[in-house]
């Protein structure tokens, strides 16, 4: 994990470049994709849900949850990702749910920058390891 400054704008811009993103989700998916078959099981997707974080903290500290509760919430935000409701999601669906998500969380920061902590391997960070490489290559 590393704290890193972000704002709307490095989401946007690395959502809205199709090359960078679209080999990000693939590359995330092939490691959700643990039986390879092509598709995402709720099983594979539920660390990548969890990651999510979706639930309150206090002071940081996560506050365990009823399992049913959170049973229920990880089953929605599965259907959210499988549009076909299938039972599976595939690249496409997930490509265009993350980006939806991003977006959504992009609109949310707004484009005052925030200090976030983010997971080594999370599309948040490559947006901004990818802003990072954008402006050293313009210097």
């Amino acid at each position: 994990m590393s704290v890193e400054v972000l704002d709307g704008a490095t989401i946007v811009n690395f959502v809205e470049d199709e090359e960078a993103f679209t080999v990000s989700i693939r590359d995330r998916f092939a490691h959700l994709d643990t039986d390879q078959d092509g598709l995402l099981s709720y099983a594979e997707m539920l660390k990548e849900l969890q990651s999510l974080r979706v639930f309150e903290t206090h002071f940081g500290i996560d506050v365990k949850r009823d399992p049913e509760e959170l049973a229920r919430v990880y089953g929605s935000l599965f259907k959210q990702f499988d549009h076909d409701l299938n039972g599976r999601v595939d690249l496409e669906e997930f490509k265009e749910e993350t980006k939806q998500m991003m977006l959504a969380m992009a609109n949310g920061l707004g484009f005052l920058p925030v200090q976030m902590v983010l997971e080594e391997d999370s599309l948040l960070k490559k947006a901004v390891e990818r802003e990072s490489a954008s402006a050293s290559a313009a210097a």
